[in-house]
């Protein structure tokens, strides 16, 4: 009797086990990723989607873009310097990363570097016993905003620029104390901007990235040349219609121009996971001048558009002025912006519609279906159609209402970029007419009808050439009152 109790034990455990393991094969498995992939500090830096930059130093106070390096220390005198209200201000807006110049390429520095006398500690502010970085880092950390940092590679004071080996130990000293004094720093900036008759010397920037790296393992690193992520290639704040997060690192190099449209497109084929950070200023300059007054909400919310709206994130420069304050004028166009966006993007028509898709992944109840673009997770949830599905991939929402339609003129849609960016090219219609194309999607992208508001009942969304699968991660329909396009095509002024 024993024997046969195993025996029959031994059968229901092979009976349950087989049992399990078929269930668990009835549940449909995510595809494979399309390599190269973003880490996870690239994508938290993508979620940020708006961020700060902080241009301020001698220059504020000389009515210059460019410092000489032969600036007095004593001109450095920001006598009502309010770190918190340029955290205040960031937070107010949406911003959660602000980026802070260190140095710029006077060489003047904002902390009491003990590399060098050429900064605040020689400055009459707080007589001498001031450092811009810690107030910076001080008013961060309650708000919850983060901090990076700019540290030029040119410098126009040290006596040890030109002297190749000299200056690149300089550059990795103060490299270290800024990465080693004032806690975590979420991006860090270099760039290769450098004068015409500057003396010619090779930055070490190998080495300059691994310390950084060593020092700080979840930092970005910007550079032209990344290594996590890259400048778009010009300083007004526009990605190309066409705009891909991957690249090939090794067709890169800091400082070369003949790049800056590879920079703009990135490659389809690129071997490296590098997204497009876009740089601008709110005002013409990059530093505070008094003669000079704000950008419209107009060119703002045409930047997003083209930056945020084209995969990328966006680097918004808002100087502090001479008292060390960003200029109420400053702060209420930035106040105005934020509304702006939360009013556009707060409601999403699509999400009071039904959706069919071509195909779905699984099946129904599968874990793939087309409700995944309407919900609050735009990373990680996504509708994907099914692996033989040949005969071209779309996605439909319907307007469920009988008040004649869906009003909107701005259409949004967003990949699963942590499985790889795919679509090439997808095509637009409302009502079975074509209202919009474009090439790539990847984080975000946003169509912002160049006919203004449709009404419409049918939304369809065919994606005509991708690689791979395509995941579509978030879909939106939006109503921008801001938006008035011209009868003849040209953007409003």
């Amino acid at each position: 009797m024993p024997k046969l109790w195993c025996f029959l034990s031994t059968i229901t455990f092979f009976q349950l086990c087989t049992f399990t393991f078929s269930r668990l094969e009835l549940v449909p498995t995510p595809p494979l990723p399309i390599l190269p992939l973003p880490s996870y500090a690239q994508l938290k830096w993508q979620q940020r989607e708006l961020i700060m930059f902080l241009h301020f130093g001698v220059n504020t106070f000389t009515d210059s873009e460019w410092g000489t390096g032969h600036e007095n220390p004593a001109i450095f005198n920001p006598v009502g310097l309010n770190a918190n209200q340029w955290l205040s201000t960031a937070a107010d807006a949406g911003i959660s990363l602000v980026i802070l110049t260190a140095k710029h390429h006077d060489g003047f520095c904002l902390w009491p570097s003990k590399y060098t006398d050429h900064s605040v500690e020689r400055s009459p502010w707080k007589n001498g016993h001031g450092d811009v970085v810690q107030e910076l880092v001080n008013a961060a950390k309650p708000l919850g905003v983060d901090v990076g940092l700019y540290l030029s590679p040119w410098d126009r004071h040290d006596q040890r620029y030109g002297h190749e080996i000299a200056y690149n130990q300089y550059y990795l000293a103060q490299l270290q104390e800024l990465l080693n004094r004032y806690g975590s720093v979420r991006e860090i900036w270099f760039d290769g901007s450098k004068g015409k008759n500057a003396p010619n010397m090779s930055y070490y920037f190998t080495d300059w990235f691994s310390m950084v790296k060593e020092l700080q393992s979840s930092i970005n690193i910007f550079s032209d040349e990344g290594p996590d992520v890259r400048w778009v290639g010009n300083e007004k704040g526009f990605a190309r219609s066409t705009c891909w997060s991957t690249i090939n690192r090794t067709s890169l190099s800091i400082g070369n121009a003949s790049i800056e449209d590879y920079l703009n497109n990135g490659d389809p084929k690129g071997t490296d996971w590098l997204p497009a950070e876009c740089d601008v200023s709110i005002r013409q300059g990059w530093f505070w001048h008094k003669s000079q007054t704000p950008k419209r909400l107009s060119q703002l919310l045409e930047i997003y558009y083209n930056s945020v709206g084209r995969n990328c994130v966006l680097l918004l420069n808002v100087p502090p002025n001479s008292t060390g304050l960003i200029s109420e004028v400053d702060v209420q166009r930035l106040r105005e912006f934020r509304r702006a966006i939360d009013k556009i993007f707060s409601t999403n028509l699509a999400e009071k519609c039904s959706v069919k898709v071509s195909s779905q992944r699984g099946g129904k109840g599968g874990g793939f279906g087309p409700e995944n673009v309407l919900d609050s997770d735009h990373l990680w949830t996504y509708w994907a159609p099914r692996d033989d599905d040949k005969e071209g991939h779309w996605i439909e929402i319907r307007g469920t209402g009988t008040d004649g339609g869906l009003r909107f003129n701005v259409i949004r849609i967003q990949e699963a970029i942590g499985l790889g960016q795919r679509i090439k090219r997808h095509d637009i219609y409302v009502d079975g007419k074509r209202v919009a194309n474009g090439t790539t999607v990847g984080y975000k992208r946003l169509h912002r009808l160049e006919e203004g508001v449709i009404h419409g009942k049918i939304v369809k969304i065919r994606i005509e050439e991708s690689k791979g699968l395509p995941l579509i991660s978030s879909i939106g329909l939006h109503f921008d009152p801001f938006w008035h396009p011209n009868p003849n095509g040209q953007r409003p002024q």
